[in-house]
């Protein structure tokens, strides 16, 4: 005799469950009562149908009623309502929605797949909102496009800043509407840590989101035209999405005696049975296994439900099948960003109790040479005793839920951290780097695992720096316009072996470069002369995120109170009207190449002329701000050209009259702004060090002189020199020196003119300029080149060896620029 299958619920697992069913067992009856009118419908797409972005509504329909009872000969019952269980008699009771009329249906085996609801708390004020809407399926979807297309509302609010919130947000704004995101903890997106969801909270803000963290709603005025938020501050609105979460719909389980959670989900076994060994449930209202820390938790999302049902089918049709548990991974789109994750986050694990150990990446979607490399971050955390690896985030604009995908799969496959470094994906540059970022992740990993190095995290900092603490700072000069941490002391990585000296042997040290890397460079070197020391964890670009975020929270703050007053100054110069004179492409380029490239197209503009730049790098909005400040231009506007898969800057040479009446003029005037640098050494590591400095220290518009002297002349030699009389020492030393910049050797490590050939091939891969080039940009910048007289005497090299642009002086032309100089090296 064929078994009687009644399923509760059409959408995702109900409906998979069914058709799972059909394929193992064609004799079997099977029932499906929905108490929409809709089965199988992309519940995820619902958002995007509002936006515009889905244009064809049935586009979401993935399968009909006539289709899939046709397809699969099944009885299904839509608009029909189960309202209550009888499981001695094992029979269902149901209402007909559309007729009223109530009837009862036998089983034999019945599968619970009705899903969750919108939560929505009991807010003053709430029964009088007219224009309040929750998104579940798709009437609600309806409901919200009909009220967008007929009212035309102007100003939106987003309650929740959930998944289905942001991309509410999103698709709210692509209507044109001005949008405000409320949410009531300190951070968006509740699977990401603080400072993941810093990037998007600064991207929101980026995009015109009216961003409000840490408040609630108290209540609703006017019909819902007014959002009371628990600070007292009054929102003004014209239509509410509430989107705070879900609850599991478990009334019919919880009346029939099923167990049951204390917030309601229905308990499960592996089997996905019941405390009722004849009922099954599945999705969004049952209670099941985190995979990494194994809590009983809901996590109401599509792909545990899918696969739920198909657990439920072969398990009800005699197949070996368990539910191993829940990762929770998923993604998102936040306008520009991709936001993905795996496993659990640090809340959870500290929550826990759990040991673990972090790392923080930054590395490019792809090689860095091909166009469109973004970049993206990437936080791992994992056993630092076992080497399991408990979770991942990841946010940025490409690539970022492959690597996630990665290492979920990874996670599901109990492979370890070290395992990730013989991880072998695809590589061609427009898809990937050699080193793939899961890769990268791995040796991270594997370094604190083996004890290399000790790593310290960003929010661990400020209480370093109130106790006092040594910390190192291994960027370039020219980096450091992107921030830095207080009482931090600057010596470039390029330098670090020759200031030594400078660093206290009876203090540990922590080092910070801009991600990472160069801090666990620095680390290993410090180590290994005898320094304890630690690495912070992702560098400036991870310590910076939360500040950064609070800032622009800040500024959005102080922008609305002067614009109430109407004490707004700054004039916004609409370049789209005016256009811009010069357009610059700096796509690709490694830092400082994009500002170099800026200041030498400014310098050669007209005043009031306007430049558009396009970079690929995220940072670059925010860094060519400071830029400006720093040397006095207007930065018009920033954006991101989704076209042209570039992050694109209009700069105004010269600063406006409103704004120049807000510089202090005692800043531009006084002060000692120039470099100068003394450059002794003629070591080809050395050289590219200095060029670096002083391109970096002229993009900010400062003064910069470079006095070469001794074995620093050889820097200077031109390849293609004329033949110049010379006295038998003059030719002996003619001999014993490098003829040209193709002969300087390194520092360390030479060994032969090997290390060189070898600096020169890692420059030419990563698109870092040459020495010649360099030494060429710097010219071109202004950069002033001194050749020490006395010197070029002593040694023999005469004049007309120099490249062009060199000029001669003595030790008084070093002490006249010197004297206005405000930074001073010996190189």
């Amino acid at each position: 005799m064929s078994k009687k299958i009644v399923i509760v619920g059409g959408v995702a697992g109900g409906a998979s469950t069914a058709a799972r069913l059909r394929r193992l067992d064609e004799e079997a009856s099977i029932i499906m009562f929905e108490k929409g009118e809709y089965i199988s419908f992309a519940n995820c797409g619902l958002p995007y149908y509002i936006g515009g972005v889905i244009s064809e509504r049935e586009q979401l329909l993935l399968q009909t009623v006539e289709e899939m009872s046709h397809k699969f000969k099944i009885d299904i019952r839509i608009l029909s309502e189960v309202i209550a269980i009888d499981r001695e008699q094992k029979q269902l009771t149901i209402k007909n929605l559309k007729t009223d009329e109530i009837y009862c249906e036998k089983y034999d085996k019945l599968v619970l797949s009705p899903g969750a609801k919108p939560t929505v708390p009991p807010i003053k004020g709430l029964s009088e909102c007219k224009q309040l809407f929750t998104l579940r399926n798709i009437p609600d979807t309806d409901r919200i496009k009909a009220y967008i297309d007929k009212e035309k509302p102007q100003k939106a609010v987003v309650i929740g800043g959930g998944f289905i919130g942001l991309e509410m947000v999103e698709n709210l704004k692509h209507q044109h509407l001005e949008v405000t995101l409320i949410e009531a903890t300190h951070q968006v997106m509740a699977p990401l840590d603080i400072e993941m969801a810093s990037i998007i909270h600064e991207h929101l803000i980026d995009q015109g989101i009216n961003l409000i963290l840490n408040q609630s709603v108290e209540a609703f005025r006017q019909e819902g035209h007014q959002v009371v938020l628990s600070s007292g501050e009054v929102i003004s609105t014209d239509m509410i999405i509430m989107a705070i979460g879900v609850t599991p719909e478990t009334t019919i389980a919880k009346a029939a005696g099923l167990e049951v959670t204390e917030k309601g989900s229905i308990i499960v076994d592996e089997h996905m049975r019941t405390s009722d060994k004849s009922i099954y449930a599945l999705g969004d209202a049952v209670s099941i296994k985190d995979f990494v820390s194994g809590e009983k938790m809901m996590i109401p999302l599509a792909w545990p439900a899918n696969r739920q049902g198909r657990v439920v089918a072969d398990h009800i049709c005699g197949r070996a099948s368990n539910y191993r548990g829940t990762l929770g991974s998923a993604v998102a789109k936040v306008f520009d960003y991709t936001v993905a994750t795996t496993g659990n986050n640090e809340k959870m694990l500290k929550h826990l109790g759990r040991s673990y150990e972090v790392v923080h990446i930054h590395p490019n979607a792809h090689a860095s040479y091909y166009p469109g490399a973004f970049p993206i971050a990437f936080k791992m955390l994992f056993d630092p005793r076992t080497g399991e690896i408990l979770g991942a985030q990841g946010v940025g604009m490409e690539g970022v839920e492959k690597r996630i995908d990665l290492l979920a799969v990874a996670i599901k496959g109990g492979l370890k951290v070290i395992d990730l470094q013989d991880i072998e994906p695809c590589y061609a540059p427009p898809y990937n780097s050699a080193k793939d970022p899961v890769n990268m992740l791995g040796y991270y990993a594997a370094n604190l695992m083996e004890g290399l190095v000790e790593n310290s995290q960003w929010y661990e900092v400020d209480d370093l720096v109130s106790q006092g603490a040594f910390i190192l700072d291994v960027r370039e000069p020219f980096e450091l316009v992107t921030g830095v941490i207080p009482k931090s002391i600057n010596i470039p990585l390029s330098n670090l072996r020759q200031r030594i000296t400078e660093l206290p042997k009876e203090k540990e040290i922590y080092v910070t470069c801009q991600v990472g890397q160069r801090g666990y460079v620095a680390c290993r070197l410090l180590m290994a002369l005898g320094y304890k020391c630690k690495n912070i964890d992702g560098g400036m670009k991870t310590y910076l995120a939360v500040q950064k975020a609070n800032e622009a929270l800040s500024r959005k703050k102080i922008t609305k109170i002067e614009a109430e007053k109407g004490s707004e100054i700054v004039v916004t110069v609409n370049q789209k009207q005016l256009g811009p004179n010069v357009t610059l492409n700096a796509c690709g380029l490694q830092c400082p190449g994009p500002i170099r490239k800026v200041y030498e197209q400014v310098k050669q503009m007209e005043e009031g002329e306007i430049l558009e730049v396009k970079a690929s790098d995220p940072g670059f909005t925010k860094d060519i701000g400071a830029w400006c400040d720093k040397t006095q231009n207007t930065l018009i506007e920033t954006s991101f050209d989704d076209k042209q898969k570039a992050f694109i800057a209009y700069i105004q040479k010269g600063i406006k009259d409103t704004k120049r009446q807000l510089i202090n003029p005692m800043q531009t005037s006084e002060g000692k702004e120039g470099a100068t640098m003394v450059v002794f050494s003629g070591d080809l590591d050395k050289a590219i060090a200095s060029f670096i400095i002083a391109t970096g220290a002229a993009s900010m518009g400062k003064p910069v002189t470079l006095f070469f002297t001794f074995w620093g002349l050889n820097i200077l030699k031109r390849k293609n020199k004329p033949k110049i009389k010379k006295d038998k020492i003059e030719k002996l030393f003619d001999i014993m020196l490098p003829k040209h910049t193709n002969q300087l050797g390194l520092s360390h490590m030479n060994m032969g003119g090997m290390g060189a050939w070898m600096i020169k091939k890692i420059m030419k891969k990563h698109q870092v300029d040459d020495i010649d080039t360099l030494i060429k940009n710097a010219i071109d910048m202004g950069v002033k080149i001194v050749a020490c007289s006395m010197s070029m005497e002593l040694m023999g090299i005469k004049k007309e060896e120099f490249i062009e642009g060199v000029e001669i002086g003595g030790v008084a032309s070093y002490l006249g620029a010197a004297e206005d100089s405000g930074l001073n090296l010996f190189i």
